[in-house]
């Protein structure tokens, strides 16, 4: 924390959106707004039957014995100063896919916001929009995807060497 140019530390909320604000060298987050998600997450604490999901993860793995033995630090309310200090990390979100895509018709083209073909335009392979099993179904297994890869591609190309004769 203290050499990681990634990790903010302070001892205040206020203290803290700042130098996050600096670290990145744009007003991303506003204090008051953040101050709101925290303090209603603290609430949450107090309440033995809470409905928010990661309170009630957190109070679920506390009676797991190795999270028991292992953890540090029990759940806790984020402001409370007996537990700071603060401590914001930036993170380098790296996204290895998406399986989403581009909308394409049959033959590969790229569809526009109105579902027309963009002149010109074709897409294979996970871009294509097959993501999420493809032709092998819903939660295909890594490695899977190639058969789907080589097939859009293979049908693309077909329909771009069709358009260009």
């Amino acid at each position: 924390m203290d050499k990681g140019e990634d990790f903010i530390v302070a001892n205040d909320l206020s203290e803290l959106v700042d130098g996050m604000n600096q670290l990145t060298g744009e007003n991303l987050l506003n204090f008051e707004d953040v101050q709101r998600q925290i303090e209603a997450r603290d609430r949450e604490m107090d309440h033995k039957f809470t409905k928010d999901l990661q309170v009630t993860a957190l109070r679920g793995a506390r009676h797991y014995i190795g999270d028991k033995l292992i953890r540090v630090a029990p759940p806790h309310k984020i402001l409370d100063p007996k537990n700071g200090p603060l401590i914001a990390v930036r993170l380098h979100i790296v996204s290895r896919k998406t399986l989403g895509g581009l909308q394409t018709n049959l033959n590969g083209q790229v569809l526009n916001s109105t579902g027309e073909p963009v002149p010109g335009l074709y897409a294979a392979c996970e871009v294509s929009g097959f993501g999420g099993g493809g032709v092998h179904g819903y939660r295909a297994l890594e490695g899977t995807f190639l058969g789907g890869c080589l097939f859009s591609g293979k049908v693309a190309g077909r329909a771009i060497a069709k358009a260009t004769k």
